[in-house]
């Protein structure tokens, strides 16, 4: 999607406003018009996937779709074929023919991992053919994690029950709700990739929907990837689906009708954390009763106390916090540049918060450090700066994710900005700790705004003591009065893909790149530009949503 915008005039338009157009240098790499190779082995593995459509008069809805065991096959990379249509009764029975926009999500629950694909039906018959036009990955925030199991489907199955409100069951359905799907989508004039239908996944603790009456239901819009996919769709038409599942029952509630926007103000104080909230006023409502042959019991959470050995202020806004295992058993092992997923108990919260930071430490040390910045309005980085004191005991999970050193002989470049040089300082630990450590080539170029906000001084010099091959770059976007270029850092300004391929001056370097999106799709951008191969340049995004 490097040529025109991955995003329609409704996207741009919410970017605009809220003054984060600077997403779409960096959507351009990875909203793709095919789906990559882990995309579609992703899609074919999984035993449901989400699908978001319209009906015969234009009212969109979403479902889930599923089968036998390898129900989605597919035969190249812009071709899924689903073995598998709405079930009877379903609001969308008989309304997936050819030409009809359709948007799957493949979510595994389990492992929170999620890609969205959008195209067209080009086929029905034997089974649905689906062409790609866009395909794209999620963050696994706010997933609730469960493991799915097959069960016979009730025969025969129960009729379904339609009504244009909400029957007091239902809405006690909804407001117990900690997960739920959302169609929704737009078509303008002519034929661009752009258009389509969305499914997208929104999750939180029960409560999550607030249900006015039958007729009216609320929900939050959290801190996301800032494409605005739904949000986008639904200032140029209002119209939208919302989807309910009953995982322990198998069971699905299907709502449509027309959503609200509301931006800013006393109401978003009901959703502690949100950004927007979304009105939605019904026209309809279908049930279907243990109709799926699959069913979900929430996954157990295997939680590890950890107790806080050390707290270390590293710069003007970003903390370090040393933790070890409470019990003084050893921790596992981990791969420099994954992160470690922590629970809190914060006071006024009515469920715990979860919260994936990355370890900036060496492994295999007996102990784990995350160096979390200061959001102003994160819930979870204000409690853990202002709160949180050596000798406080939280909860985690072991460490996980694929940012990690793939390559154990290539030169390798790291290449951050702000709180984004935390997997890299572990990936310089990792690579000092080499039995043949300084036998490859190593750069490491950072961007801080000043002074104040470089962390990690001592250590990274202590770390090129150890690495002779470490060549470093150090960027101030804005330095301070008492900075002093040539010995606080080497250069005033930006660091984009350019200055990047000069400094790396070798063509067998992988460059990892760690940062907001905006830096790392500039950086992208200029190395490829340069000649660097993609899969040569690996990345790790965050956002500001603490």
């Amino acid at each position: 999607m490097t040529g025109a915008s991955p995003f329609h005039e409704g996207e741009q338009r919410v970017q605009a406003q809220l003054g984060v157009r600077d997403i779409e240098a960096w959507a351009r790499k990875v909203v793709r018009s095919y789906l990559p190779d882990e995309h579609r082995a992703f899609h074919t593995a999984q035993p449901f996937l989400v699908a978001a459509a319209r009906d015969e008069q234009g009212r969109p809805w979403a479902t889930l779709l599923t089968g036998r065991e390898g129900f989605a096959t597919s035969p190249d990379d812009q071709t899924l074929r689903l073995d598998a249509l709405p079930l009877h009764g379903d609001a969308l029975a008989g309304a997936l023919v050819p030409g009809s926009d359709l948007g799957l999500l493949g979510i595994e629950l389990a492992s929170r991992r999620r890609n969205r694909v959008n195209g067209r039906i080009a086929a029905t018959g034997d089974a649905l053919v689906f062409r790609v036009e866009q395909s794209f990955g999620n963050c696994p925030q706010y997933i609730r994690e469960r493991e799915w199991f097959r069960v016979s489907p009730q025969s025969p199955p129960s009729e379904p029950r339609r009504s244009a409100e909400l029957s007091e069951a239902q809405r006690t359905w909804v407001e117990d709700a900690d997960t739920f799907f959302i169609a929704s989508g737009h078509r303008g004039e002519g034929d661009d990739p752009t258009f389509g239908m969305d499914a997208s996944h929104r999750g939180g603790a029960p409560g999550l929907v607030a249900v006015t009456d039958g007729r009216r239901v609320s929900f939050p819009d959290y801190a996301g990837n800032n494409h605005f996919n739904t949000i986008g769709n639904l200032v140029l038409d209002s119209r939208v689906g919302l989807l309910f599942v009953d995982f322990d029952r198998g069971s699905l509630l299907q709502l449509t009708g027309r959503a609200t926007i509301v931006w800013d103000g006393e109401e978003l104080e009901r959703f502690p954390g949100a950004r927007r909230v979304v009105h939605v006023e019904l026209d309809a409502v279908v049930e279907l009763s243990s109709v799926l042959p699959l069913r979900w019991r929430a996954a157990a959470e295997p939680l590890r106390s950890l107790r806080v050995v050390a707290k270390v202020r590293e710069s003007r806004d970003i903390t370090s916090f040393v933790l070890a295992a409470d019990d003084d058993e050893n921790l596992p092992a981990f791969e420099a540049g994954q992160h470690l997923p922590i629970r809190l108990e914060i006071p006024g919260e009515s469920d715990p918060v979860r919260r994936t930071y990355s370890l900036s430490n060496s492994s295999g040390g007996g102990h784990y450090r995350i160096s979390v910045k200061r959001e102003p309005l994160g819930v979870a980085s204000r409690f853990l700066h202002d709160q949180v004191e050596v000798g406080t005991v939280i909860q985690a999970r072991d460490p996980a994710g694929h940012f990690v050193l793939g390559c154990s002989e290539c030169p390798i470049a790291l290449v951050s900005a702000g709180v984004g040089v935390t997997p890299m300082l572990s990936m310089l630990h990792e690579l000092a700790d080499e039995e043949r450590a300084g036998a490859r080539p190593i750069w490491w170029l950072h961007v801080a705004r000043d002074g104040e906000h470089l962390a990690f001084g001592d250590e990274l010099r202590a770390l090129s003591e150890r690495l002779p091959s470490l060549r470093t770059r150090v960027h101030f976007s804005r330095p301070g009065a008492s900075d002093i270029q040539g010995v606080d850092y080497d250069a005033a300004g930006r660091l984009d893909g350019r200055l990047v391929r000069e400094f790396v001056d070798d063509s067998a370097a992988h460059h990892h790149l760690c940062g907001p999106v905006s830096f790392m799709a500039s950086v992208q951008e200029g190395l490829e530009a340069s000649g660097v191969a993609g899969d040569r340049i690996h990345s790790e995004s965050f956002g500001p949503v603490g």
